[in-house]
């Protein structure tokens, strides 16, 4: 079967209208991917069901929400939960060339995001805009997210961190340097996977406050 908008039946409904807007951010991914290595190139055909229709499970967990989304890279999850329907994505990504890309695309499909070029914790140590939950998927172990969003989690922040079949460990490794409380959503897209829904998330008693 063709991979295409087809792939969010089950997982997220879309108007006509906003599958169009999807189809514009695909097209223009797939024009840019070849110089820019957005995603692995081996998931370039089954974008729609690897990267789309996973990312749209957080917009229908937690709809309508002001995101930060770390190390947005290709746009997943943070440009799809801006076309289905949040009300602001902050894209935080280092690279400038995919910032470049995150800023056409926003162009081209009208998404309610903005992109902010530099490392994330450097730009969370001085955030003062208003944010509901944080979100990552693809970006660094558990631990290493936590320590990045720290800024914002110590404010009271929940994070939605997405995350493969071996989650488990990562979360039993995070507990050695993190207290928090946690729910987790088994992924609709990938078997194993799982959705982290963090709250209440507090550094340890003399943990280190830098992210190698």
């Amino acid at each position: 079967m063709a991979d295409g908008p087809e792939a969010l039946s089950g997982i997220a409904p879309v108007s006509r209208e906003t599958a169009e807007r999807l189809a514009i951010f695909v097209a223009l991914l797939r024009k840019w991917q070849p110089a820019e290595n957005l995603i692995a190139p081996s998931t370039i055909d089954t974008i729609w069901s690897r990267h789309v229709a996973d990312s749209a499970q957080l917009a229908v967990l937690f709809p309508g929400l002001t995101w930060v989304d770390l190390g947005s890279g290709g746009g997943f999850p943070g440009m799809v939960v801006a076309l289905l329907g949040a009300r602001n994505v902050h894209l935080i990504e280092s690279n400038r060339r995919k910032c470049a890309f995150l800023r056409a695309a926003i162009r081209e499909t009208s998404a309610a995001a903005t992109v902010h070029e530099g490392r994330a914790e450097l730009l969370l140590a001085d955030w003062h805009e208003p944010v509901d939950r944080i979100s990552a998927r693809a970006l660094a172990p558990l631990t290493d997210l936590l320590m990045l969003a720290a800024p914002l989690l110590e404010q009271g922040v929940p994070a939605a961190f997405m995350k493969g079949a071996d989650y488990r460990q990562e979360v039993a490794a995070a507990h050695g340097e993190w207290d928090f409380e946690l729910v987790t959503h088994p992924s609709k897209t990938e078997a194993g996977a799982a959705i982290l829904d963090i709250q209440h998330a507090r550094r340890r008693a003399n943990q280190d406050k830098t992210v190698s």
